[in-house]
C-alpha cells in the first residue's frame, strides 16, 4: 500500500526537493500546513534549512511544534531532516543566544568547531548499529551534508542515555549525522540531495511506516 506522506509548510526552503524524493521513494506527498492533514497522514516530514530560530519561529506560527509532539504522543512517525533534526532537541545556540526547540530528544545543537564551516558537501557516514534507517546501507557511505549547527558528540550524551541510536559524521569534530528511535527519526544531511543512498534510506522510512 502506498504511504500518505506531508511535508510540513512553515516557510522553510527545501519543501519541493523533498516531496520529489519522498515521491521517487514511493510515497504519496502532500506539502500543508493543514493540521489534520499533518495529523492523519502515515508520515510527517519537517525540512528545515537556514536558522535555527528562525525555523522554529516558522514552526510555532502553523502549530508544527504542537503537531510534532502530538503525533509522537500518538507514535505517529516523524522525520526530521537538517535544521528539521535541529529544532526537534531541547535548544539551539546560534550567535551565543539559545532558542527553545521542540524537545522531543534531550540535546542542545551548537556550532562546530571546525576550520571550514558550513560543512558543504559530501561525507561519510558510520551508521549506527540496528538502524532502520541505514537498512542495508554500509558504512562509510557519502551522503550530502549543508550545515554549521549540529548536535556534537560532546553534547549527545543525554540523547543516547534516552535509547536513541545515533549515527556519526565528522567535520572537525564528531557530530550526530542522524538519530532515531521509536516513531522519531532525522537526519542532519539531506537525503533528497544525495542521489542514491538517499532515495535508499527514504525508502527504508517509508517501509517502517506502520
Amino acid at each position: 500500500m502506498t504511504k500518505r506522506v506531508v511535508v510540513l509548510d512553515y516557510g522553510s526552503g527545501n519543501l519541493r526537493s523533498a516531496q520529489r524524493a519522498l515521491q521517487r521513494a514511493g510515497a504519496d506527498v502532500t506539502v500543508t500546513a493543514d493540521p489534520d492533514a499533518a495529523a492523519d497522514a502515515d508520515g510527517l516530514a519537517v525540512p528545515g534549512v537556514g536558522a535555527f530560530a528562525a525555523c522554529m519561529a516558522g514552526l510555532r506560527a502553523v502549530g508544527g511544534d504542537k503537531l510534532i509532539a502530538r503525533r509522537l504522543e500518538l507514535g505517529r512517525p516523524v522525520l526530521g531532516i537538517c535544521v528539521g533534526m535541529q529544532v526537534l532537541f531541547r535548544a539551539g545556540i546560534e550567535h551565543g543566544t539559545p532558542t527553545e526547540g521542540c524537545a522531543a530528544w534531550p540535546g542542545t545543537v551548537q556550532r562546530l568547531d571546525a576550520a571550514v564551516l558550513p560543512h558543504m558537501g559530501w561525507n561519510t557516514v558510520d551508521p549506527a548499529a540496528g538502524s532502520a534507517l541505514f537498512a542495508g546501507i554500509p558504512a562509510g557511505t557519502r551522503f550530502y551534508f549543508v550545515h554549521s549547527y549540529a548536535l556534537r558528540s560532546a553534547d549527545a550524551g543525554g540523547l543516547a542515555a534516552a535509547g536513541a541510536l545515533i549515527s556519526w559524521a565528522s567535520h572537525g569534530e564528531r557530530f550526530a549525522a542522524a538519530a532515531e528511535r521509536g516513531v522519531l527519526s532525522a537526519t542532519q544531511f539531506h537525503p533528497e540531495k544525495s542521489g542514491d543512498v538517499g532515495a535508499a534510506l527514504l525508502r527504508n522510512w517509508l517501509e517502517a511506516l506502520p
